[in-house]
């Protein structure tokens, strides 16, 4: 198969559990299609050397972290200060699209290591091992960020105990 048919063939069938990756990591539909259109250009660039070494999906993963984190980089410097906040959307009132909500604004307070640390480990389920190659790290440095970011999940959204069984003081 030529490199241009096998990378159609690849996105064809991956794109959607990128895209939902990518939301994950955003936070914004809109910034995930971006995001994986990024990560898409930048991984065809290489393809015929990614797709010869085997499996390219640990590339691509990790090419998508590493974009994700550099945007929101980027996104610091265009921040807009305005003595009084934009209008906040009602939410829907549903309880599953209040706890998307909930979920959503915690991860949005982790930084993007952490983010894709929680991703990678509790949506796409991979192990400390996969997830520490995917982000070019050792799997001590997943540890932590793990230990770190659920800490931090747990002291800024504590109402999100009941997701993972994690009793409170309260509860106690």
């Amino acid at each position: 198969m030529d490199p241009e048919e096998s990378f159609r063939a690849y996105v064809s069938g991956r794109i959607a559990a990128l895209s939902r990756a990518a939301w994950l990591l955003t936070g914004d539909q809109h910034q995930a299609e971006d995001l994986v259109q990024l990560t898409l250009v930048r991984v065809a660039r290489h393809w015929e050397r990614v797709s010869a070494a085997g499996d390219p999906e640990p590339y691509v993963r990790r090419t998508m972290y590493t974009q994700h984190v550099s945007l929101w980089r980027r996104r610091w410097r265009d921040v807009d200060l305005r003595a009084d906040p934009p209008e906040r959307a009602m939410p829907d009132g549903t309880a599953g699209v209040a706890r998307a909500m909930v979920v959503r604004a915690a991860l949005a307070r982790l930084a993007p290591r952490q983010r894709a640390v929680l991703v990678l480990r509790f949506f796409e389920d991979l192990t400390e091992a996969e997830t520490a190659d995917a982000l070019g790290c050792s799997v001590s440095t997943v540890k932590s960020q793990t230990r770190d970011a659920l800490a931090r999940l747990r002291a800024h959204a504590p109402e999100l105990a009941d997701l993972v069984g994690v009793t409170t003081r309260e509860d106690r």
